[in-house]
């Protein structure tokens, strides 16, 4: 465990590219500082969404959360312009690899389990998941907002379709999440 423990340190230090490449200050947000924001969207999404009748497994979803970017303690945080020189499918291979890698020493049991999860998040295989991914890009607007309450500008490409996305969250859980993407993007408005 402690191999494992000490590698996900990184992370805490490790700045999310997409704000260095944009203008922000190094240190302006770290790959656990996101990772912190998704948990805690996520488990509100989950908690709305049980409150509007929606079988939810919230610790399932706290668990995807927490381990959603775990691989970039290897590859870095790769911004979205990677996927044009690399593509999807070798950067998804890259990350596979690196989750794998990392979760090894814990032991096959749980590292199997751990491996499982990962695959569930990469695959938007489940509810779960795909609420998770949805709290990643709510995470991100949300702190694309706060630079840009901040006075920071340059920002738009994160904004472009996000009240248009869509999870394959259907029903309640598709209502709750696009009301918090609606409800970014009129806080934005109000900065015009």
């Amino acid at each position: 465990m402690l191999t494992t423990l000490l590698e996900l340190q990184r992370l805490k230090r490790l700045d999310r590219t997409g704000w260095t490449l944009r203008g922000q200050m190094p240190g302006a947000e770290t790959v656990a500082a996101h990772s912190y924001g998704v948990v805690v969207v996520a488990m509100l999404l989950a908690d709305e969404a049980v409150r509007r009748g929606v079988e939810v497994d919230a610790e399932r979803v706290l668990r995807l959360a927490v381990l959603h970017d775990w691989a970039e303690a290897r590859t870095g945080d790769l911004p979205r312009a990677v996927l044009h020189y690399y593509g999807m499918e070798t950067r998804k291979k890259a990350e596979e690899k690196a989750f794998n890698d990392i979760v090894k020493p814990l032991g096959s049991g749980q590292a199997e389990s751990l491996r499982w999860l990962h695959e569930e998040y990469e695959e938007r295989a489940t509810l779960e998941a795909r609420l998770v991914k949805a709290a990643d890009v709510i995470d991100l607007l949300a702190q694309a907002l706060t630079f840009e309450r901040a006075g920071a500008r340059g920002l738009d490409e994160f904004w472009e379709n996000a009240t248009a996305l869509h999870f394959k969250l259907e029903g309640a859980a598709g209502e709750v999440v696009s009301e918090v993407l609606k409800g970014l993007a009129d806080e934005r408005a109000k900065l015009k």
